[in-house]
């Protein structure tokens, strides 16, 4: 090699600018490859941090839902009043921990599960909460949202013994919604007049 020559990479002096090359002689590389969880969990965070701002919605397809044990939310309208309203009814609310499991379910489909540690402040009493968010996701957008606490399966028709009392929790929850929305002022954005 003259002295001209550009060295190969592990010599001296080796300029190495390849990032498929950057790791030789280094060990194992990882490429980082970015999940959509990576790109949405800063939206989600905002909105169990009650300091959700219009665009943190955007992630929601148009018919999306989300449900929790108190809640069934239809549309990203309903999706806004429902975390909007965590702002009125805590003092504090936020994920305080939690890790995120992405898989991919068929094409354009994935699961995106965020085991995780809520905190809440109501009426000057701390509750902590052992949560599993499962959000299933279509061509880039989530289009169901539920909110498992205590990492239970929410309680429906499916899920009880007795189909006509999961219809009825089904109800109050859709119930409840409906008042936080009209409470909310029907899914309008805080920051907007």
């Amino acid at each position: 090699m003259g002295k001209d020559d550009n060295p190969s990479p592990g010599e001296t002096g080796a300029a190495v600018t390849d990032p498929a090359r950057e790791c030789e002689g280094k060990g194992a590389c990882e490429f980082k490859q970015t999940r959509f969880a990576d790109t949405i969990m800063p939206h989600i965070l905002n909105l169990y941090g009650a300091c959700a701002k219009a665009n943190d919605f955007d992630m929601y397809a148009p018919n999306a839902s989300f449900e929790d044990p108190l809640t069934h939310a239809q549309g990203v309208k309903q999706i806004k009043s429902a975390f909007y309203s965590l702002a009125k009814v805590f003092g504090e609310s936020k994920i305080v921990e939690y890790q995120v499991q992405e898989s991919d379910i068929a094409p354009g489909k994935k699961e995106i599960l965020i085991d995780n540690k809520q905190h809440y402040k109501i009426m000057g009493k701390d509750i902590d909460m052992i949560s599993l968010i499962k959000l299933s996701v279509e061509n880039g957008k989530i289009v169901r949202h539920e909110d498992w606490w205590d990492k239970k399966p929410l309680r429906n028709r499916d899920t009880v013994s007795f189909p006509l009392v999961g219809r009825f929790m089904e109800m109050g929850r859709r119930g409840m919604m409906l008042a936080t929305h009209a409470m909310m002022g029907f899914g309008k954005d805080p920051d907007s007049h």
